[in-house]
């Protein structure tokens, strides 16, 4: 039955996350979790752990059989399977969680309030890191409309993530002392009002926090425009289908030379730059002309040796970005030598980028700074961080068409709206098929595009400059909250 209960916790998770966007479920979802560990061995716990992962990742990642489906292998048997791999696999990571819940002694209040969360934590960090990272589903994603979205700027997604758990372990304490309360056993009266006290503060402090303005305005508001091509996935790459995809682009442009930004999306022009010399020629001087500074989204460097995947800006600035956090088995293969022969039917195209400089500078178009970013690397914080705080605009260009109509798009957009809110600044999102958005610096959606449609998103953005404290620190509190917690879990330990 609790084997049936943790599965059931895990696949209630995804729902506080968008599109569904019922952020109190995360809570709920932890809280079920962690009162699931209550009594049970570390083997027990790894278990329910795991089962708890099988049910949020299973629900929440689904999208993968979509891409695999759509874009590699077209039979069930093989894009089933292998998302059902991948699954497990990170259903690891809740199992570690549990594990080292119940490895770690004390008793089971210490376990709920401190270590349950911390750890919890600590372990969603380590999956945005290990094996390349992935850094989806992160609790503190769906709390982009919840008073726990001031704890973003303070402390990044994983500083949302702690406040989250803090809050779901003190709801397992509290429903323990009421549910012995009840039964008339007596509540212990101190247990009670620390178990209070944790349920209040993190939602209290959070709500106090969103009404502060990190950073301020840095010159005027910007008119931009945010091309979205939705070309088909299945031609976009076909050299037959460059000319109308160019044509197509410079027709949905024509209306807004003139604008200050103009965006193109990942990989918008699937050809070099050489490939495609007069056709950049003439729009570079379109945007020159009217003062637009032009981003584009397109490989770049040489197609038979090293090349990337940039944005080219051009018109009021020049520059380029490169792509430094590619995505293993879609833009490169580990193991290459090894693995590309067994994969060659899958039907990725470009799939052996180079990674671009770990440290590249904001794009300048005047007095504009782009802090640029490709389809996944929002995902991380620290690449994020990287042009910060000399950026005043955060963009992102994005291919979102490899999932489909899924919960991809809407997951990633709001990944977007948390860059957004921990550094103070304003993100366009530029994508082939939706969601384009433009996102203010409190993480709000101020407009978006309708998918799978051509379509311009035009509006007006802020540019902001300062610092969050997030900006200035990063993860650096969440590890030493970590840290702290599971002390005092241990000196709670020691006074017993």
């Amino acid at each position: 039955m609790r084997a049936l209960l943790a599965l059931a916790a895990g696949l209630l998770l995804p729902f506080s996350f968008a599109p569904y966007g019922v952020w109190p479920l995360a809570i709920v979802s932890l809280a079920g979790g962690f009162a699931l560990l209550r009594g049970a061995t570390p083997r027990t716990a790894a278990w329910r752990g795991w089962l708890y992962g099988i049910g949020a990742f299973g629900h929440g990642v689904s999208w993968i059989q979509v891409s695999i489906h759509k874009f590699g292998l077209p039979l069930y048997s093989f894009s089933v399977s292998m998302t059902a791999l991948f699954v497990l696999f990170m259903a690891g990571y809740p199992a570690l969680a549990a594990w080292l819940t119940r490895r770690w002694p004390g008793g089971e209040t210490a376990r709920a309030l401190c270590v349950a969360p911390a750890i919890w934590t600590l372990v969603e960090i380590l999956r945005g890191w290990a094996w390349s990272g992935f850094p989806w589903l992160v609790v503190g994603y769906g709390q982009t409309a919840s008073p726990y979205a001031g704890w973003i700027p303070l402390a990044g997604a994983y500083g949302a993530t702690l406040a989250v758990a803090l809050t779901a372990g003190a709801l397992v304490v509290v429903s323990t002392e009421l549910r012995a309360a009840f039964r008339g056993e007596g509540a212990r009266r101190l247990t009670s009002c620390v178990g209070g006290l944790v349920l209040v503060v993190p939602v209290v402090v959070g709500y106090v926090f969103t009404r502060v303005e990190w950073t301020e305005p840095d010159g005027p508001p910007r008119d931009v425009a945010l091309v979205q091509g939705a070309v088909p996935q299945a031609v976009k790459w076909r050299a037959d289908y460059r000319a109308p995809t160019f044509e197509l682009y410079a027709g949905l442009s024509e209306a807004h030379w003139g604008r200050d930004v103009v965006i193109w999306p990942e990989t918008a022009l699937p050809a070099f730059p050489d490939e495609v010399a007069p056709f950049l020629r003439d729009v570079a001087a379109r945007a020159r002309h009217a003062g637009t500074a032009l981003l584009v989204g397109m490989p770049s460097g040489d197609p038979r040796a090293r090349y990337f995947n940039s944005v080219l800006l051009f018109g009021a600035g020049s520059g380029r970005y490169d792509k430094h956090h590619l995505v293993p088995f879609g833009e490169y293969l580990p193991f290459d030598a090894y693995i590309r022969p067994l994969l060659d039917f899958l039907s990725i195209p470009m799939s052996s980028f180079t990674a671009g400089g770990a440290s590249q500078p904001a794009l300048v178009a005047g007095t504009l700074r782009f802090g640029v970013s490709i389809c996944y690397e929002d995902a991380y914080g620290s690449e994020i961080r990287k042009p910060l705080p000399a950026a005043n605009v955060l963009v992102n260009v994005s291919d979102d068409a490899w999932f489909g109509d899924s919960l991809a798009p809407h997951q990633h957009l709001e990944i977007a709206q948390v860059r957004a809110l921990e550094a103070g600044r304003p993100l366009l999102r530029a994508t082939n098929t939706g969601i384009s958005a433009i996102i203010d610096h409190r993480g709000q959606v101020r407009q978006r595009s309708p998918q799978f449609e051509a379509f311009v998103l035009h509006g007006a953005t802020q540019p902001r400059r300062g610092t969050t404290p997030w900006v200035e620190h990063g993860n650096a509190p969440v590890f030493v909250g970590c840290a702290l917690l599971c002390v005092a879990a241990l000196l709670n330990l020691r006074r017993r």
